[in-house]
C-alpha cells in the first residue's frame, strides 16, 4: 500500500475528479487563449476549480498530471512563483495552510511542477532535476511532522486544511521516495553547517523535525542515525545534566546543586557541541546567564570554548564582554553566543577602536523606520535593540557568515562582510548611522551621498528574510550603489572600476579588468583578460604575492546545464595549493549557501578542500572560467618573468565558450 491509500468511497470520488477534471481543462484552455495583458482574469476560474480538486482522493494526482500545462498557460505569470528558482521551502507549510483557497491552490500547482521536473517527467528552463528534488525534500523535512500523521489541537482546529496539506505531502513522498529524505536531509544539514551562516533558523526547524522522526518512526542503525542524533543533541541535549531535555526551569535547578567539577563539565559540553555545528542550545543560553553572575569562579571562557587569542580578550576585556552576554543573549538570540565565541578568537577587540564601538552599540536606541524593520522582522520576545547587538556579534564573529537572502543585494551582502572582516569598526559607524538617523551618509569621489534622499533600488525599503545587521543596512547601502552607477553614466567602461573602490573601501585594488565590452556585451581581448588574472594572483606568476585584502570580482553564474544565469557578486579572499597540490581560489559567496553546481563539473566546494569557515573553492581554472571582472592594482606590472602557458589559457577560454560566454564571441 502506498502512502496515499486511503479507504474511501472510490467510484464517487473517481466521477466528482472527472468532472472538476473536465471544467479545469477548459478553464486551462481560456488562460491559454488569453493574451498575456488579460491573463490575470482568467486566474480565478483555475485555482477555484484547483482548490475544490485537493481535498479529494486522486485530485492531487489530477492537479500533477497537469501541473506542466498550468504553468505554460501563465498560472504564475507575474507572480513570485514565476521564478522557481528563488522560492523558499520554508514558505510552502504556510502557504498551504492559508486561509485563502486560491493561495493554497497556486502553492499545490507549484509543488507539482516542481515534482514533474524532479521525475523528469518534464523540463523547465528555470529548474533542473537536482535543484527540483533537493527543494521538495527540504519540503518534505519541513513538514515531516504532516507526514508522519503529528497532529496537534491546532491541526484539528485547520481541518480540511491540514488534510489537504498531509495529502500533499504524502503524495510527494511517494513519488520521490521517503526512505531518502532523513539520509539526504541530514547530510545537507551537515554540509550547510559546514558553511558556518549567520542564519540557522531554517535549519533548526529542519532539526526539530528530525527529532520528531526519529522519536516516532526511529531510523536503521548506522551513520544516518548517528548524523541525526549528534545533531538533536546539539540542540535538545548537548551536556549530562541536559541529555534528557529536561527543559531549562529544572536544568537551571540542577545546576544549582551541581559541584566545581560537574559545572566545568557542562560548560565545556556545551562549548564542544556549538563549535562541534555552529549551533546553540536553549540550555546553553540559559547556562550561560546563570554563569555570568556565579561569582566562585569564572567558567564563561570555558562555555565560549575560547582559544588563546579569545582567552586573552577575556582577561583584557571581561567587563565589556559580560556587558554584551547579559545584553545580547536571550531564548530569542541564543547564536549571539556563538557570534561573541568567534569574534573573541578572531581578537578583534585588540583593534582600538572596537571596544568603545561596542559599548556605544550596547547602548545604542533604535527610531523611527529603523526599529519598524527590525520589529518586522525579529521575535517580539526580544527587543530590536537586543536582536541588532545579537546581529552584530554573529556578523563580526562570522563575516563570511552574512547571507544576502532572496533578494538581489549581492553587493550590499558582501560589502557587509567585508567591512565585518577588514573594517569593523566602520560596520558599526553604519549600524550607528542607520539606527539613529534612519539613512546613511558615504562619499563618492569626494562627494557626500545621502541614502535618505535616493529612490528605493532592488531591496526596496530592505530584506526581511536576513540578519539583523543587513536587515538594517542593506536598503540604504542598496540605494547608494545605485546612486554612484547613476554618476557613472557616461564613462567608457564598466562602472564597477570606480564604484567599488569607493563603496567597499581603500583595500580594493584601484585597476580593473573585464572580459566583455559594456556596450556589446561580446568577449573583449579575453586572452589577455584571462593571463592578467593570471598575473595578478596566481602564485607562480604573481612573485607569490598573497592576497592580503579580499578582492571584489564579477563571476557569470550558470546552472548545472551550463546557462548563463545571471553576473553575481563575490570576493576573492586568497589563493593558494590544497592538500592534493593543486592550486584553488578561495573565494566568498554572499548567497547563504556557497555550495553550488555550475556545470560542467565545475562544482563549487565548501569542504574537504582546505576550505575555512564560509569559504566557497574551485580549481584556479575552473574559477577563472566564470570570472569576468577583477581587480588589480594599477603599479602592478601587467607582465612576468615566467610566461603563462598557452595551454592554460585555451582550457580556460574553452569552459567559458562551452558555458557562459557560448553567444558572446565578437561578431
Amino acid at each position: 500500500m502506498s502512502l496515499t491509500d486511503a479507504p474511501t468511497d472510490q467510484p464517487q470520488a473517481s466521477a466528482q475528479v472527472q468532472r472538476l477534471c473536465d471544467t479545469l481543462d477548459v478553464a486551462t484552455e481560456r488562460l491559454e487563449r488569453a493574451r498575456p495583458f488579460a491573463k490575470a482574469r482568467y486566474l480565478g476560474p483555475v485555482l477555484d476549480v484547483v482548490a475544490r480538486l485537493l481535498p479529494i482522493e486522486g485530485g492531487v494526482d489530477a492537479i500533477c498530471k497537469r501541473a506542466v500545462r498550468l504553468d505554460q498557460a501563465g498560472l504564475f505569470s507575474g507572480s513570485d512563483w514565476d521564478r522557481p528558482e528563488s522560492l523558499m521551502p520554508q514558505l510552502v507549510g504556510t502557504s498551504l495552510i492559508s486561509d485563502d483557497p486560491s493561495l493554497r491552490a497556486l502553492e499545490a500547482v507549484n509543488l507539482a511542477r516542481f515534482l514533474a521536473v524532479a521525475t523528469e517527467e518534464a523540463r523547465h528552463d528555470n529548474l533542473h532535476v537536482d535543484g527540483a528534488r533537493h527543494f521538495l525534500t527540504q519540503v518534505l523535512a519541513l513538514n515531516l511532522r504532516d507526514v508522519f500523521g503529528h497532529s496537534d489541537e491546532a491541526a484539528r482546529v485547520m481541518g480540511e486544511r491540514y488534510e489537504t496539506k498531509r495529502r500533499l505531502m504524502l503524495y510527494i513522498a511517494d513519488h520521490i521516495g521517503l526512505t531518502d529524505v532523513l539520509g539526504v536531509l541530514v547530510s545537507e544539514i551537515w554540509r550547510l553547517l559546514e558553511q558556518r551562516s549567520v542564519q540557522v533558523g531554517v535549519v533548526k526547524d529542519m532539526i526539530a523535525q528530525i527529532a520528531i522522526a526519529l522519536h516516532e518512526k526511529g531510523t536503521e542503525p548506522g551513520s544516518t542515525r548517528l548524523g541525526a542524533e549528534r545533531l538533536v543533541s546539539a540542540l535538545f541535549g548537548p551536556t549530562a545534566a541536559s541529555l534528557d531535555d529536561p527543559g531549562v526551569d529544572v536544568y537551571l535547578d540542577r545546576i544549582a546543586h551541581a559541584d566545581e567539577a560537574g559545572l566545568s563539565r557542562e560548560a565545556m559540553g556545551f562549548a564542544r557541541a556549538m563549535h562541534d555545528t555552529g549551533l546553540v542550545s536553549d540550555y546553553h543560553v540559559a547556562f550561560l546567564l546563570w554563569a555570568v553572575e556565579y561569582k566562585d569562579r569564572p567558567l564563561i571562557p570555558e562555555a565560549l570554548g575560547l582559544g588563546s587569542t579569545g582567552l586573552d580578550c577575556w582577561r583584557h576585556y571581561r567587563r565589556l564582554i559580560e556587558d554584551l552576554i547579559r545584553t545580547a543573549v536571550t531564548p530569542a538570540t541564543p547564536q549571539a553566543i556563538y557570534g561573541m565565541s568567534t569574534l573573541l578568537d578572531r581578537g578583534v577587540l585588540h583593534h582600538a577602536p572596537m571596544v568603545p564601538a561596542l559599548d556605544r552599540q550596547i547602548r545604542l536606541k533604535l527610531r523611527g523606520g529603523a526599529r519598524e524593520r527590525l520589529e518586522l522582522g525579529f521575535s517580539p520576545q526580544a527587543s530590536p535593540e537586543t536582536h541588532l547587538l545579537a546581529g552584530v556579534l554573529q556578523v563580526i564573529g562570522q563575516p563570511l557568515g552574512v547571507g544576502q537572502g532572496a533578494n538581489p543585494t549581492c553587493q550590499s551582502a558582501r560589502a557587509i562582510a567585508m567591512w565585518a572582516l577588514n573594517d569593523p569598526d566602520f560596520l558599526l559607524h553604519l549600524v550607528t548611522q542607520a539606527a539613529e538617523f534612519d539613512t546613511l551618509l558615504m562619499q563618492f569621489e569626494g562627494q557626500p551621498i545621502n541614502s535618505a534622499d535616493l529612490p528605493a533600488g532592488l531591496a526596496g525599503f530592505g530584506p526581511v528574510d536576513a540578519d539583523p545587521v543587513s536587515v538594517l543596512l542593506v536598503s540604504h547601502l542598496d540605494r547608494i550603489y545605485a546612486e554612484m552607477g547613476r554618476r557613472c553614466v557616461g564613462r567608457a567602461g564598466d562602472p564597477h572600476r570606480w564604484i567599488n573602490p569607493e563603496f567597499h573601501g581603500w583595500w580594493v585594488a584601484r585597476d580593473c579588468a573585464v572580459a566583455v565590452d559594456v556596450t556589446t556585451g561580446d568577449l573583449a581581448d579575453y586572452d589577455n583578460f584571462l593571463r592578467r588574472f593570471f598575473i595578478t594572483y596566481h602564485p607562480e606568476f604573481n612573485g607569490n604575492q598573497p592576497v592580503t585584502h579580499p578582492q571584489p570580482a564579477g563571476i557569470a553564474v550558470t546552472d548545472p546545464q551550463c546557462q548563463f544565469v545571471g553576473w553575481h557578486a563575490i570576493s576573492i579572499l586568497r589563493v593558494g595549493e590544497d592538500q592534493s597540490g593543486d592550486m584553488r581560489v578561495y573565494f566568498y559567496n554572499p548567497n547563504n549557501d556557497s555550495g553550488q553546481d555550475w556545470g560542467g563539473g565545475v562544482i563549487v566546494s565548501t569542504s574537504g578542500h582546505g576550505e575555512r569557515y564560509g569559504e566557497g573553492s574551485l580549481t584556479f581554472e575552473q574559477f577563472l572560467s566564470r570570472v569576468y571582472l577583477f581587480h588589480d592594482a594599477p603599479l602592478r606590472e601587467k607582465t612576468s618573468e615566467t610566461a603563462v602557458p598557452e595551454d592554460a589559457l585555451a582550457r580556460v577560454r574553452a569552459q567559458a565558450l562551452d558555458t557562459w560566454a557560448s553567444d558572446r564571441q565578437p561578431k
